[in-house]
C-alpha cells in the first residue's frame, strides 16, 4: 500500500512540518540533558535489618566534581513509615564513592534507603 501524496503546492509545508518535529525532539532532549548532567546521584547498593532499633545500608554516591556532599538514610517500616533517619556526611574526594551506615530506629525496619544526597 502506498502513502498518498500530498496535494500540488503543499510539499513545503510537509518539509516544514518535518523540520518543526526535528527541532522539537533536539530541544527536548537539549533541556532533559541540561538539567541531568552533572548532578549528583545516588545508589542503594545494600541493606540489613540488624534488629528492632538498628539498621544497616551501603550506597554510592556519584559526584561529577568530588566536592563534599551531605546524604540522607532513612529507615521505612512496613507501612512505609519512616523510624529512623540520618545525615552522612561524604567527604570531598574520588567523583564514585561507597558508604556505610547505622540508622538507629524507633521500631523495626523493613527497608533502608539512601533518600537524597546535596552538595
Amino acid at each position: 500500500m502506498s502513502l498518498p501524496r500530498p496535494a500540488p503546492g503543499q510539499g513545503k509545508w510537509w518539509v516544514m512540518g518535518a523540520i518543526g518535529i526535528t527541532i522539537g525532539v533536539a530541544l527536548a532532549t537539549w533541556f532533559g540533558l541540561a538539567i541531568s548532567v552533572g548532578q549528583i546521584t545516588w545508589k542503594t547498593t545494600a541493606y540489613k535489618v540488624v534488629s528492632d532499633s538498628e539498621a544497616s545500608v551501603t550506597f554510592e554516591v556519584h559526584r561529577p566534581d568530588g566536592r563534599a556532599t551531605t546524604c540522607t538514610v532513612q529507615a521505612l517500616d512496613v507501612s512505609y513509615g519512616v523510624v529512623g533517619t540520618l545525615d552522612v556526611p561524604v567527604e570531598a574526594g574520588p567523583k564514585v564513592a561507597q558508604r556505610s551506615a547505622t540508622v538507629k530506629t524507633t521500631s523495626r525496619a523493613n527497608t533502608v534507603t539512601a533518600k537524597s544526597c546535596t552538595q
